[in-house]
């Protein structure tokens, strides 16, 4: 772990020296240095003092890089296809077990000719457009402002029933050993 680069960002982000952390916490200048370059690792107790001298919770100190937050800009959004339609999907942002996608519906196409089924629940919201969504024995007409959720283990269909291109949020969450199949939609 890169506990120690961690602090020293936000210490310095922070404008405190060592000097204020080591008044505050009771820390040797030299421990806190080599805290900071990784030499040392420091007990849980003394963790806890630092992150409250920093002012920030001490999960955050304890927090793995990628756990952090992430952001996904505008131009820079993986865009892949899924379906026998080739439908257009925006990834929009990823966690160990969470995708947002956006997904665009031409008029009439759906997710596939036959509904589909994966593990994990699904969450979508109609930006835009006329979708009809299909579980089992249950269907929906859905407009613009609309919502719904399923789990995705029952086979699954959404298709374009309107006019014009449907524009659909899609939520997936997934377990963590099903999270990097890029096609589930």
């Amino acid at each position: 772990m890169d506990i120690g680069s961690t602090i020293r960002t936000i210490r310095q982000r922070k404008k405190i020296t060592i000097a204020q952390i080591c008044a505050e916490t009771g820390l040797s200048q030299g421990f806190m240095s080599q805290v900071e370059t990784n030499k040392t690792s420091p007990s849980i107790a003394t963790l806890d003092n630092i992150a409250n001298a920093l002012k920030v919770p001490l999960t955050y100190l304890l927090m793995k890089k990628d756990e952090r937050m992430s952001i996904v800009r505008k131009e820079e959004r993986k865009t892949t296809t899924s379906g026998s339609e080739s439908l257009k999907v925006e990834h929009l942002c990823s966690s160990k077990t969470l995708k947002l996608r956006l997904v665009e519906f031409p008029p009439g196409a759906s997710t596939g000719e036959t509904p589909h089924a994966h593990k994990g629940e699904e969450v979508h919201m109609v930006i835009r457009g006329k979708m009809l969504a299909e579980q089992g024995e249950d269907s929906a007409l859905l407009e613009e402002g609309d919502s719904f959720s399923w789990n995705a283990c029952i086979p699954h269909r959404v298709t374009n029933v309107g006019d014009e291109t449907g524009l659909v949020l899609v939520a997936l969450h997934l377990e963590a050993e099903d999270a990097q199949d890029e096609d589930i939609l």
